[in-house]
């Protein structure tokens, strides 16, 4: 049992690191991307764009997002920004969900752990999520817990640098504005890597040592359903949207640490429904309900909470009836069986790109290294808590660090059996 034990140890963090492998290229490629524009559009731009309730301001909230960081916290902090400057409740909401939802390097993650039916759900769920989460505010009308935030989060430091900045042609061929990428695409990584770190381990772990059953326990249905496609219920697809934001809780990473282990759920047959749950709950887990609390009150952190679960469940139930209808509900187990089955290192256009992508990250962290003259990087999308959520973060990625290095030499020196 033990030699079992250790055996799988071994393979667990086999599949993390091949796991982390085959998504390398598509993190640096988005985060460059994510990079160039945030130091070319400025967030003083986004909010003179902001300022009203209607359906322009919305979108230009949501296309803002897309082009904005995908870390959950950091999508937090800018939010709040752009509400304390004027922009309105339902842009500031559709800008938290674009911008989690709807970022480039999200939909290359997804594309290579799941299936393109994924990425259509993402891209066209992350719109109906803002569609139903702005529907929901209408109908609630919130215009006192609205009054009540901009109260609660008025006075303080702006630390957002409202100045305006040159053209963004006139910046991309200025040496000092690569300085400003590289130190950005520094930060991005420094955002994000205790997530993926911890979300990329639970993932390893979950696919060798969780049984087929435990998700035929937690997923009513599954054991009998035809993979992630027909053979549910209303009320087992009802289930598995519910049950998706639990579990998103109990692991409470970020957007881009989750996504290895929704394909350890669709691996495992869980709905389509389902796993769209997971990966749109990354904002309704506990340390985004406790930092929303702290910069505009319990109550709004309440109200917001619900309109995200809300959207959420009715966005997963839309897409999955909707592509049902459609006959393009994802079949099977994934693109090659198991997911554990995959070959994560060979000499193929995963390992080309990812030496490309690796010296690319190699000259913008050497860039980042150089001083610069305008600081105009802070307070876009910095870190809103250092507090005990990033403590946590911090040595539950320590813990992942030594649960992998310990993995790969049982793996690789055959101690493991």
């Amino acid at each position: 049992m033990n030699g079992d034990f250790l055996s799988s140890w071994g393979e667990a963090a086999y599949t993390t690191v091949g796991f982390f492998w085959m998504a390398l290229w598509a993190f640096a490629f988005g985060y460059i991307v994510s990079s160039l524009i945030q130091v070319l559009v400025t967030q003083q731009r986004m909010k003179r764009a902001m300022g009203g309730e209607g359906f322009r301001q919305v979108g230009l909230a949501a296309v803002f997002g897309l082009i904005s960081s995908s870390c959950s916290f950091a999508a937090l902090a800018t939010t709040k920004s752009l509400f304390k400057k004027g922009a309105g409740f339902v842009p500031s909401v559709a800008f938290l969900l674009a911008s989690t939802n709807l970022v480039i390097e999200l939909g290359f993650v997804i594309a290579i752990f799941l299936s393109w039916q994924y990425v259509v759900g993402e891209y066209v769920g992350g719109l109906l999520l803002i569609g139903s989460a702005w529907a929901f505010i209408r109908l609630t009308r919130p215009k006192k817990l609205i009054d009540q935030a901009r109260e609660h989060i008025s006075g303080g430091e702006d630390d957002d640098g409202d100045k305006d900045l040159p053209d963004w042609r006139e910046r991309i061929q200025q040496y000092d504005a690569w300085k400003k990428i590289g130190k950005r695409y520094r930060m991005e990584w420094g955002m994000v890597w205790k997530d993926v770190t911890v979300g990329f381990t639970i993932a390893g772990i979950v696919a060798v040592f969780i049984p087929p059953s435990f998700y035929e326990t937690l997923f009513i249905g599954t054991g009998g359903a035809a993979g992630a496609g027909e053979g549910y219920s209303f009320l087992q697809i009802l289930e598995h949207v519910v049950v998706g934001p639990v579990m998103a809780f109990l692991t409470f990473i970020g957007s881009m640490g989750n996504i290895p282990l929704a394909a350890v759920l669709f691996s495992n047959g869980v709905s389509f429904a389902g796993v769209m749950a997971f990966i749109f709950s990354d904002l309704v887990v506990f340390p985004v309900l406790r930092i929303n609390a702290k910069y505009y009150g319990w109550k709004m952190s309440l109200y917001i909470l619900l309109t995200l679960f809300v959207s959420l469940v009715m966005t997963t139930l839309i897409l999955h009836y909707g592509f049902s209808l459609f006959g393009i509900l994802p079949e099977g187990s994934g693109k090659s069986g198991g997911i554990t089955d995959r070959q994560f290192f060979q000499l193929d256009y995963s390992f080309w790109l990812n030496l490309a992508f690796l010296l690319l990250s190699g000259a913008l962290a050497w860039l980042s290294t150089k001083k610069i003259e305008d600081e105009s990087l802070r307070g876009m999308h910095e870190m809103p808590d250092k507090g005990w959520v990033e403590t946590v973060l911090f040595w539950l990625a320590m813990a992942s660090f030594a649960w992998l290095a310990v993995g790969l030499l049982l793996r690789f020196t055959g101690l493991g059996g």
